[in-house]
């Protein structure tokens, strides 16, 4: 453990963003489960209006560093894709 004055706050910021980025992954997985989920009832006009508030969800977890841009990137692209996918499929 860490015993300079700066060293333990240095600690204990790491601890509190830790903390909030496991929060804000936690939640862009949350939705992303339930965006799945309506996708996979083949519930397409529940899954359109999900969209718009996903791809903002994606883009402010990496904005703040939660998740890296490129994996934020390729989240975006595979739920749209799986969208037009159904959207094409009906």
């Amino acid at each position: 453990m860490a015993t300079h004055k700066s060293a333990l706050k240095v600690h204990r910021q790491a601890l509190a963003r830790r903390q909030r980025n496991r929060a804000r992954r936690s939640r862009l997985r949350n939705a992303v489960k339930e965006y799945r989920g309506a996708l996979a009832a083949g519930d397409l006009e529940k899954a359109r209006g999900m969209l718009p508030g996903m791809l903002s969800l994606v883009d402010r977890t990496a904005k703040c560093g939660a998740v890296h841009h490129n994996t934020a990137d390729r989240t975006k692209a595979r739920l749209t894709r799986a969208l037009n996918r159904l959207a094409a499929g009906s």
